[in-house]
């Protein structure tokens, strides 16, 4: 019978695992171990006994614990590879040392288990630091294998869900959270060392305030109303310049309610501070000294490298108005002197699209994002910037158009951002009443009106400065990190796709959304539910606009998306990196964020136009046009809604065929 449940479970190796943690159960043997003091880190032993020549052995007695990465059985020898944060260290195990029914049970054991041995120092023959065992006892019984060693774990987002696995297979990942340490760290010292108290704001808030973003909403049930997770630290800190405490910083997760992509997630690190009787240039000084002493801590110099791209943080960083920039790269002077239909023309003829609603602050600001943003690649300060973008800045003295703001950018992206803070009560609630009126007229990321931090205001705060820094970013930059994801421990991922079987049947009871992702040709699918096409409405069809002559040198080929991002600044656009057959990425940009995430489309394959001529948006060359079928339906409110599925097709199809 027994060999019968053998046969059974044989090719299971998580029932194996399971078979052989009943079997210590059963003969009294705690396979989850207990508490132990050990005498040294693996990293301790490997730096300590460093010196040991090729087959020399010592009396020194240890005791560590680790998990198994490898095991290799050699007759009465069996070689052990211990990791323990970090470090590997050989485990060198003779059946005379540990008698025949302890070797027998150490050859059990399997990769992944946890364990604690004890035993001497050597030096095996073949040069390889080791210890001796003596005795060992299991910790921990690893129920689910670790992957292959040789492959390992390199799926992207099987790491980033699995971030426990990937921090065991992958050492390198294991670095650069040990640098998002060493930051951390280094800018809390600098910050305490610079005068300022760290302090703790309220993660729950009533009203939206200290920037413009769409928040997340929770349900207070003690109060009975929903609160907003906090989208800044801003005006509870500068409550507390009011409250009397000049100089304050916190470090903490700020929520804002918007798309992913490699440079934004949804839940975020910054630091941000605030100094009395401190100002712009205040400010600048703080943000440069806390990033450079980030950068000695994290890589020990100042001179980096992000992804090919030397990075110079070393000196007095560049201080440069808004205007300056835009003017220098536009190629023509960007200014509030020009009309407002001559700045809608520099950023049309830039690739940008002007609102109706905008005004000439709004139109610089644009010009800037769209001619100079992307080529600011040594560290700049973007001072000077528009009131129509700055509700909480101190408008400059010299010119009320203007404020005392600065953006840091680094490679094209944003760092930190700060003010001349504004004090004056009656001005802010000003720009208040004005964000009350842009949420009114359909701004979701407007802020409300604070009137309690109105009142604080009214009891006089002393002039200040205030900046923040986003910290994941900084570590991205610092750790040379390709995507926010890879310094996030526990970045937010789409659900899991459901294997056939037990999630199959909860699938089928969810309804799908119209612009859900293709599945792939090898995922079990299970019957769609009827689609009610009653009220769809279709456009007519155009057959008399163009030849046949013309349509048939559109050049229609299957796209394989390698990569896809939403682009910074727009609400639309999301930017594709594709594999056309041609052996050269193509980028097209598509403005269907609406109906789509970035990271539901990476890995599919899609339908292009791929002969078009290059086309400027946003700054950015898109070299062709993503098909998507478009449809409407009525909405709730009987005006009729736009439906927008893209067209994919079977993974099978080879990037770069010709569709006929």
């Amino acid at each position: 019978m027994a060999e019968e449940n053998v046969e059974i479970i044989e090719d299971d190796p998580i029932e194996v695992r399971k078979a052989k943690r009943e079997a210590l159960i059963a003969a009294g043997v705690d396979p989850y171990g207990h508490s132990i003091k050990r005498s040294h880190t693996v990293g301790e032993l490997n730096e300590k006994y460093a010196h040991l020549e090729d087959g020399e052995s010592t009396e020194d007695e240890v005791l560590i614990a680790g998990r198994i990465m490898a095991k290799r059985v050699q007759g009465k020898i069996a070689f052990l590879e211990l990791r323990e944060s970090g470090c590997d260290i050989q485990l060198f195990c003779r059946i005379n040392a540990l008698g025949e029914e302890a070797f027998a049970a150490l050859c059990d054991l399997d990769v992944g288990d946890w364990i604690a041995v004890s035993g001497t120092m050597m030096r095996t023959k073949r040069g390889q630091l080791s210890v001796a065992v003596d005795s060992f006892e299991l910790m921990s019984k690893s129920l689910r294998p670790l992957p292959e060693k040789f492959h390992g774990l390199t799926d992207k987002e099987t790491r980033y869900r699995q971030r426990y696995v990937d921090l065991v297979m992958n050492p390198e990942v294991r670095t650069t959270f040990e640098r998002r340490f060493k930051i951390v760290s280094a800018i809390r010292r600098y910050m305490e060392d610079a005068g300022f108290y760290e302090v703790e704001t309220p993660f729950l808030h009533a009203i939206i305030g200290g920037a413009n973003a769409k928040p997340f909403i929770t349900h207070f049930n003690a109060l009975d109303r929903d609160y907003y997770l906090r989208i800044a630290t801003e005006l509870p800190l500068k409550r507390l310049l009011v409250g009397g405490f000049e100089k304050v910083f916190e470090i903490g997760r700020q929520f804002r309610n918007e798309g992913m992509d490699p440079y934004h997630n949804p839940e975020f690190t910054t630091m941000e501070a605030y100094a009395a009787f401190s100002d712009l240039d205040g400010m600048m000084d703080l943000t440069e000294g806390c990033i450079k002493a980030a950068a000695e801590a994290a890589c020990g110099g100042l001179q980096i490298e992000y992804q090919g791209t030397p990075v110079d943080l070393s000196g007095t960083w560049r201080r440069a108005s808004m205007m300056e920039l835009a003017s220098e790269h536009a190629g023509e002077e960007v200014s509030f002197e020009r009309t407002r239909d001559e700045l809608v023309a520099i950023l049309e003829k830039n690739g940008g699209h002007a609102e109706a609603a905008w005004g000439k602050g709004k139109l610089i600001s644009e010009i800037f994002e769209a001619v100079a943003e992307e080529k600011l690649i040594q560290p700049t300060f973007v001072i000077d910037h528009p009131l129509e973008i700055s509700p909480l800045a101190k408008k400059d003295p010299e010119n009320p158009e203007l404020t005392q703001r600065f953006e840091l950018f680094i490679l094209g992206h944003e760092y930190a951002n700060a003010f001349t803070e504004l004090n004056d009560p009656v001005d802010q609630a000003e720009r208040f009443r004005a964000q009350v009126a842009a949420k009114d007229m359909g701004d979701d990321e407007a802020m409300g009106y604070d009137a309690d931090y109105i009142r604080a205001l009214e009891y006089g705060m002393p002039p200040a400065g205030g900046v923040g820094i986003g910290i994941d970013r900084l570590v991205m930059l610092l750790a040379d990190a390709p995507s926010i994801r890879d310094v996030l421990l526990f970045p937010h991922m789409k659900d899991e796709a459901p294997v056939a079987g037990k999630g199959a049947a909860a699938a089928a009871a969810v309804q799908v959304p119209a612009a859900s992702v293709a599945p792939a040709a090898s995922e079990t699918v299970t019957a769609a539910a009827p689609i009610d096409f009653s009220n769809v409405v279709i456009e007519p069809l155009f057959e008399d606009e163009v030849d046949f002559d013309t349509f048939s040198k559109s050049d229609f080929r299957a796209v394989k998306v390698k990569e896809c991002v939403a682009v910074p600044k727009s609400k639309k656009l999301l930017q594709f990196t594709l594999d056309d057959g041609t052996g050269t990425d193509r980028v097209i940009l598509s403005g269907i964020h609406a109906y789509y995430e970035p990271e539901q489309l990476v890995g599919r394959t899609l339908i292009a136009i791929t002969n078009l001529p290059p086309r400027k948006m946003m700054g950015i060359n898109s070299c062709g046009m993503i098909i998507s079928a478009v449809h409407e339906v009525p909405g709730d409110d009987g005006e009729p809604e736009e439906r927008l599925n893209l067209l994919m097709v079977d993974d099978a199809i080879p990037a770069g065929a010709k569709l006929y």
